[in-house]
């Protein structure tokens, strides 16, 4: 019998089978928020680590966007966290939608909104809605 796309996909996304017989899989995509992201870039930080392709990393605000006043953070720790993804984004080269940017949005949206999420692709994000898009 044949294989299913995901089969493929996964297949087509091996880098190595482990001792353990766990897959270590190539991500062709990484999509980033505010919420999680803190935490990855002081790891890169303290391990004197940079992003590996930065150029298929993307990050948004979405958890934290009040419904009124959009570009506004509603609160200090709202702006802090702004503050932060906009920093990191910068330090690592990623590219960062601003709330003002008209890209931003929702991060499970925003790939297939902006084409970024492409068939047959890998994609990793910190946000449990991820798997929406596909395979």
């Amino acid at each position: 019998m044949g294989k299913t796309l995901y089969q493929k996909v996964w297949d087509a996304h091996t880098v190595d089978t482990l001792s353990d017989g766990r897959t270590q899989l190539f991500i062709g995509t990484h999509l980033i928020h505010e919420v999680t992201s803190p935490q990855a870039f002081g790891m890169l930080r303290e391990l004197g680590l940079k992003v590996k392709y930065p150029r298929r990393t993307f990050a948004t605000i979405d958890h934290i966007v009040p419904t009124e006043n959009q570009d506004q953070p509603a609160d200090p720790l709202a702006a802090a966290m702004i503050d932060a993804i906009r920093s990191n984004c910068d330090d690592f080269g990623v590219t960062y939608f601003d709330l003002k940017s008209g890209r931003q949005g929702i991060v499970h949206v925003v790939g297939p909104e902006q084409g970024i999420t492409q068939p047959g692709s890998t994609i990793a994000c910190g946000d449990s809605h991820t798997a929406t898009h596909g395979a």
